[in-house]
């Protein structure tokens, strides 16, 4: 398996990102079927998992703990904070974006339970409260470092001048945002940043959250509570024209003897050696296909053609709705 590097942690070049078990795209899969994969991607060589609070509302930490907890020796874990699931007057819990020192705190201990762990080896702000200064909600994760809950911090959905502020109070050992073909915004000016800064690139949706895997998707039919629903892109009028995208694109794996899901894992990884996706699934079938795009390489005219065909220009619809747009840090992304 390609190794990569993650902060101070040498993990497969793909991880797995577990909030497809629980969250977000339609109903959840079965526990059994969460364990099989979780166990899959341990058994094909996968050490990199990544899931959060949020997930599921604690579903997914309880499940990777669940399953995962008897091989933690084999795997680096990462999870994330600052946004999580609350109750709200009726006893249903919503989400909540809180970077309050306290609560980062309190969501780090919950977690650790949920994950049968005695430490998590790279803990993230998922979003930056922004009512809450970067550098007091990062002061309270560089104390659970010295108390030795967590042994590296990260950040999500940050820009560049907000991961500088975050690194001068302590060590960003990794970055994560959505990065794919068709979502360049790290390009702008956040990549740059990590790599002044040696701070590691998770790129999660790698595949575009579905548009990129070669199954056609029904936008008409997803879920009542698929997020996608509420993504501009996803949208029937937008996805009828990113649509004309695919058969070029399909064309490009087809002629290079991969999978669309290897081309768009195998994209980002020639991004840089500093890039590792995690790829959200909920069949270990995908999962084991995905993890092929380690072995594909794709030339400078290929890589200029992919450029080329999907990219902020070519590609109809924002990323966010204007809701999500306000609570992501994309002031100088």
């Amino acid at each position: 398996m390609q190794q990569r590097q993650l902060g101070p942690f040498s993990v497969s070049a793909i991880g797995l990102g577990c909030m497809n078990i629980c969250h977000a795209y339609g109903s959840p899969i079965s526990e059994q079927d969460a364990a099989r994969l979780l166990l899959a991607a341990l058994d094909a060589g996968v050490t990199h998992f990544d899931t959060a609070a949020l997930y599921g509302m604690g579903v997914s930490e309880t499940l990777v703990g669940k399953y995962l907890s008897k091989h933690r020796a084999q795997f680096t874990l990462a999870s994330k904070c600052g946004m999580s699931g609350v109750p709200n007057e009726q006893g249903v819990k919503v989400r909540v974006i809180d970077g309050r020192p306290a609560t980062i705190k309190a969501t780090c201990e919950e977690a650790l339970g949920r994950l049968q762990t005695d430490v998590i080896d790279l803990y993230y702000l998922h979003r930056w409260d922004k009512k809450i200064p970067i550098e007091d909600s990062v002061g309270a994760l560089a104390d659970l470092v010295r108390e030795g809950k967590i042994r590296c911090i990260g950040l999500s959905e940050v820009s560049a001048a907000t991961l500088r502020r975050a690194h001068a109070v302590h060590t960003i050992a990794a970055l994560q945002t959505e990065y794919s073909l068709w979502s360049r915004n790290p390009e702008i000016a956040v990549l740059k940043a990590c790599r002044e800064l040696g701070v590691s690139f998770v790129a999660f949706s790698p595949v575009a959250r579905g548009f990129l895997c070669g199954t056609p998707l029904d936008v008409t039919a997803f879920d009542a509570k698929d997020i996608r629903r509420a993504m501009p892109r996803f949208s029937p009028e937008n996805y009828a024209k990113n649509q004309a995208l695919l058969p070029p694109y399909h064309a490009i794996a087809a002629e290079l003897g991969c999978t669309p899901t290897q081309l768009a894992l195998a994209w980002l990884l020639h991004q840089g050696p500093d890039i590792l996706p995690i790829l959200g699934t909920r069949s270990a079938d995908h999962l084991r296909d995905g993890l092929g795009a380690m072995q594909v390489q794709l030339s400078a005219s290929v890589l200029a053609q992919l450029d080329a065909l999907i990219n902020q220009r070519t590609v109809h619809g924002d990323r966010y709705n204007a809701q999500a747009n306000s609570e992501v840090d994309t002031e100088v992304f």
